[in-house]
């Protein structure tokens, strides 16, 4: 591994992650992730999105949050483990689809009108992130927005901290590009930004 250019963490990665504890990061029970994901859904201005895309949904605990404001949510996880558990969790969720897909090695070919990327960004090298956010800015349709959530310590064997994965969209969106940032909020151990593309 180049140490100037991480590699992003693999599949097993997170398998063997879940083989050891079936809730390793606490979703179903942190008081912090409760507030997380209650800041998360209120972060969204729109009172309902036609079309969205989570991206490491995990457990599905914030896919079934985020699913009461959706149309059709197509909810994604690297990990088998994880989404058996998101099924079970949504299966009275009609409109939400869980796939198992890995961004951005794969990408879906629909677009959206919310993308959410929460918990994500930190696990891919630079180059995934730039090659995803690429993907993710072709994925939203016009006055489409994308929210980024991401715990900001960094952990040692992560590729990026949450503040790198953040500032990265910070910069594209001030280079004058299709991508504008709305508003932005930052917490204790977390931060979240709001992005529209014009």
């Amino acid at each position: 591994m180049n140490q100037h250019q991480p590699d992003s963490l693999p599949p097993d990665y997170f398998d063997h992650v879940y083989a050891a504890n079936r809730d390793p990061w606490g979703f179903e029970t942190s008081p912090y992730e409760r507030e997380k994901y209650d800041a998360t859904v209120a972060a969204l201005p729109r009172p309902r999105y036609a079309k969205a895309f989570e991206i490491g949904c995990s457990l599905g605990v914030l896919t079934a949050q985020l699913a009461l404001r959706c149309g059709h949510l197509l909810a994604v996880d690297v990990s088998e483990a994880a989404l058996a558990q998101a099924r079970a969790r949504c299966t009275e969720l009609p409109q939400v689809e869980i796939r198992n897909l890995r961004v951005p090695e794969e990408f879906p070919s629909q677009r959206f009108d919310l993308i959410v990327l929460s918990e994500v960004g930190y696990y891919w090298s630079p180059a995934d992130l730039a090659r995803a956010a690429d993907q993710l800015l072709a994925g939203l349709n016009s006055g489409g927005q994308l929210l980024l959530v991401h715990w900001t310590p960094r952990v040692h064997d992560y590729p990026l901290t949450g503040d790198e994965v953040h500032d990265f969209f910070l910069l594209k969106a001030a280079s004058g590009g299709p991508l504008r940032h709305l508003t932005g909020q930052r917490h204790e151990t977390y931060r979240l930004d709001l992005f529209e593309r014009n």
